[in-house]
């Protein structure tokens, strides 16, 4: 197993290599939304959506779907679909924001 895991790494060329790291940065700040999430609900006392939440959907999202697309992979290309309600979500922070009704 870890003889194949070193001939995988071994094979990736300088372009897989940044694809990889731009999917697992992605994923990475795909998944450290909940942990936002969760701080910030903890620390209101109830459950809450903070707009870093919604940053982090939108950008881990899409760059995960920009690695799937480099990966010519359609199962994470549309499980990535979310990133238009991600951006959806983020026009309606901004357009609060801006007409200053915005409560957290």
């Amino acid at each position: 197993m870890f003889a194949k895991i070193v001939a995988w790494w071994g094979g990736l060329s300088a372009a897989d290599l940044t694809w990889l790291c731009i999917g697992l940065a992605g994923q990475a700040m795909f998944s450290a939304r909940w942990i936002v999430q969760w701080l910030a609900s903890e620390r209101r006392g109830r459950s809450t959506v903070p707009q870093l939440f919604w940053y982090l959907s939108f950008f881990g999202g899409l760059f995960v779907f920009c690695y799937g697309v480099y990966r010519m992979d359609p199962v994470i290309v549309l499980g990535q679909f979310g990133v238009l309600i991600y951006a959806r979500n983020l026009f309606f922070v901004r357009r609060e924001l801006r007409e200053g009704v915005m409560s957290a």
